[in-house]
């Protein structure tokens, strides 16, 4: 095993979901493709905070370019203070990942901002929120997800693919980006690979 090009296919791994968490985010902030509800103010809380954006996007691909970069050092004294710079960029992306992953976990329980016709005539609110704890979570009764919301139309459906691609991609970083801080430690203790520290023949 050689920990410089397992550094280099972390690196490259977090390219694609950086990207993909950025593409969900946006499309978050566009119910139907529309701006006007970005405009109005009546997109889903947890969308406007954008951390697919900033969070599992831009700086876990800022932090995937060091990984990339940094598995090309030669030299075992650079190597291991490379390694050493790449434990705090790890720790970074995993933080930011995991941010991403609990605020978009948080946008798929509580389920979209819409005009709902309540009670109180058409409103915009939260109405597929939990208010007790006894209440059946919206997300097993699919029944429910048309009648709620009078617009954004489908922004249920939309809402849950979104926010479940962001879980997803958020989750893979975090698995990544932890792999990846003992990967980094290895670096440290026993250089750039294993096959360079075994003991040759005599």
């Amino acid at each position: 095993m050689c920990v410089a090009r397992c550094s280099h296919c972390v690196g490259v791994s977090l390219v694609p979901l950086a990207i993909l968490s950025m593409a969900a985010n946006a499309l978050l902030l566009f119910p139907n493709l529309e701006t006007r509800f970005l405009l109005e103010g009546h997109v889903t809380r947890e969308a406007t905070w954008g951390t697919g954006l900033w969070a599992s996007g831009f700086l876990v691909l800022m932090v995937s370019r060091g990984f990339v970069s940094g598995s090309s050092k030669t030299g075992c004294c650079a190597f291991k203070a490379e390694m050493l710079c790449q434990v705090g960029y790890s720790f970074v992306a995993l933080v930011a990942a995991g941010i991403c992953f609990l605020v978009s976990s948080t946008g798929l329980s509580v389920g979209p901002l819409c005009l709902h016709n309540s009670t109180r005539g058409l409103n915009w609110e939260v109405p597929l929120e939990k208010q007790f704890i006894r209440d059946r979570h919206y997300l097993f009764e699919r029944e429910r997800w048309a009648l709620a919301c009078v617009e954004p139309q489908g922004v249920v459906l939309w809402n849950v693919v979104l926010f479940s691609l962001l879980m997803a991609t958020s989750g893979i970083q975090v698995l990544l980006c932890a792999a990846h801080t003992l990967n980094a430690l290895l670096g440290i203790l026993c250089g750039p690979g294993f096959r360079n520290n075994k003991v040759g023949p005599a």
